[in-house]
């Protein structure tokens, strides 16, 4: 299946050259640009895209607002956040507000189509520089302990693992033999006994304890 793409950044050559490099991939297909985010908004309602690649710092609206607007509109798209800022508070900020995803635009090209590849699965993705800082900023006002572990059955541990690994739900289930509601239900039950507000604390703080 194709991915439809939206990006909205402030900047014309970033976007012309993110389009033109989805453009030689089969599975992404960039349907939209927008400037800002009052403009992304508008084309999110129009053209209903399955992936928004969203800058932070824009003149007007932020980012964050723009997520925020985005999720409070009803979008389902998945959304990854393309930006310079490797700030703690940027990229909690970011990910409380319904980012699927977190990169840097140093990245190479390449690195960026397989990111946005993996976003399109249902995959967690962060830029690899970034795994320790968000650990340590996402648990600093909901600590959660080693000992939390203890709470966790055996499934649920082992599920664990595999959002460490960036994995859907949908991947998860394929690869225990079991259904995706089972999937969901594990992974709620473990977001709550671990006092994690998302899936993406807990693929972080996970990966941060070496759970693989």
């Amino acid at each position: 299946m194709t991915t439809r793409v939206l990006i909205i950044d402030d900047h014309p050559l970033l976007r012309r050259g993110v389009m033109q490099l989805l453009e030689l991939e089969n599975d992404l297909e960039p349907v939209g640009e927008a400037s800002d985010g009052s403009e992304g908004l508008q084309l999110a309602q129009e053209l209903d895209p399955d992936l928004i690649l969203l800058d932070l710092n824009m003149e007007g609206m932020t980012g964050v607002e723009t997520l925020r607007a985005l999720r409070d509109q009803g979008s389902e798209a998945c959304v990854v956040v393309l930006t310079v800022s490797d700030s703690d508070e940027d990229i909690t900020n970011s990910l409380r507000a319904g980012a699927n995803g977190y990169l840097l635009k140093d990245m190479e090209p390449e690195a960026l189509v397989a990111q946005l590849q993996r976003a399109a699965q249902g995959e967690v993705v962060i830029s690899d520089t970034l795994t320790s800082s968000l650990a340590r900023a996402l648990t600093r006002d909901r600590p959660t302990s080693e000992s939390n572990l203890d709470t966790l059955t055996a499934r649920e541990r082992e599920i664990l693992r595999h959002l460490a690994r960036g994995e859907s739900n949908k991947t998860i289930a394929r690869n225990l033999g079991i259904t995706e509601g089972t999937t969901k239900v594990h992974v709620k039950n473990l977001l709550k006994k671990m006092n994690f507000r998302s899936r993406v604390e807990a693929a972080v703080w996970a990966v941060e304890k070496g759970f693989r």
